[in-house]
């Protein structure tokens, strides 16, 4: 990509998609077309056609999804299954109709197998079955880096994914029923302390093993790959580093400055029991984040407080 180029980041209000736009610029990327959902509606087949056949960007960040947390993806199944499916179908295509230099596509690291060896390398895709709460999410952005590939193998499009882990950041969702684990835990203690609370429930035993990326590293590697890599497969970003939900809950405990007690409601679900990426291939490639954890929650905490941030909105 030059200076110039004119880039296409879709998905741009996101949590993601906002930390590529902030990548983009601080890198001195001016050229940058961006739609709202109400702008353009990337489930709507016909009208993503008359956008890159009207815009016809160069290069194309793909971080427009339907996300939520456990309960949203397990409730909200049809909804993140279909908008998922038809979001990325559309943009991939019409990217490739119109020639698009390059597109990268986003997907998660829940799309592999629940029950994966550890840590999870990008070849075990596919080699067992998904976690069933999040299945519908899950086989949507496999069929988006499926279709990238695809496209990439029949047209030689030059089409690329990257599987992030986790992520956490700024303009986070903070909704107790939609949003993930690390942003819940902070509201919960902000509440908990807030109001006196004197203890907290955490869902499930607390003994699940997960790792956390910051967005910003997320967006730097984005746009590194975008720079710098050409392969065929999908590409693992994360920190190769991860912490017990108990542990992360004590840590956000200390850092939120709460004093009450943990309180681990069993009767909820755990999820998946460990989701740890092997992040040996994006390392060859020459990238590595650069964001510890507790560094990065301090910074979202930072960020919250500077904007007197109101979790309830």
């Amino acid at each position: 990509m030059n200076k110039d180029s004119k880039i296409y980041v879709a998905g741009h209000r996101g949590m993601v998609g906002s930390a590529i736009v902030r990548k983009l610029k601080a890198e001195g990327f001016s050229n940058l077309v961006l739609k709202t959902s109400k702008e353009l509606d990337l489930r709507d087949q016909k009208a993503v056609e008359a956008f890159f056949q009207t815009e016809k960007p160069e290069y194309v960040f793909l971080a427009a999804a339907k996300v939520g947390g456990i309960v949203a993806n397990n409730v909200y199944r049809g909804e993140f299954i279909y908008e998922n499916l038809m979001i990325q179908s559309n943009v991939i295509h019409h990217a490739h109709v119109i020639g698009v230099k390059k597109l990268l596509f986003l997907g998660s690291s829940c799309i592999y197998p629940k029950m994966c060896p550890q840590p999870i390398k990008e070849e075990y895709l596919l080699s067992g079955y998904l976690e069933n709460t999040n299945e519908p999410y899950a086989i949507a952005k496999i069929a988006g880096l499926k279709t990238a590939e695809s496209y990439r193998k029949q047209y030689g499009s030059n089409f690329i994914s990257a599987m992030p882990t986790n992520l956490y950041g700024p303009n986070d969702n903070y909704d107790l029923q939609n949003s993930h684990v690390l942003p819940a835990l902070i509201r919960k203690f902000h509440d908990a302390k807030a109001n006196n609370i004197p203890s907290v429930e955490i869902w499930g035993t607390g003994s699940p093993m997960r790792e956390f990326l910051h967005v910003d590293d997320l967006a730097d590697a984005s746009v590194y790959l975008m720079q710098n890599y050409e392969g065929d497969q999908h590409v693992n970003v994360g920190t190769g580093e991860d912490i017990s939900i108990k542990d992360l809950a004590l840590m956000v405990k200390e850092l939120v400055g709460y004093p009450g007690e943990l309180k681990f409601n069993t009767d909820k679900p755990d999820g998946t029991p460990r989701k740890l990426l092997d992040v040996t291939k994006i390392h060859a490639i020459g990238w590595k984040h650069k964001i510890n954890l507790r560094e990065g929650i301090q910074k979202v905490m930072d960020e919250l407080a500077s904007k007197n941030f109101d979790f309830s909105r």
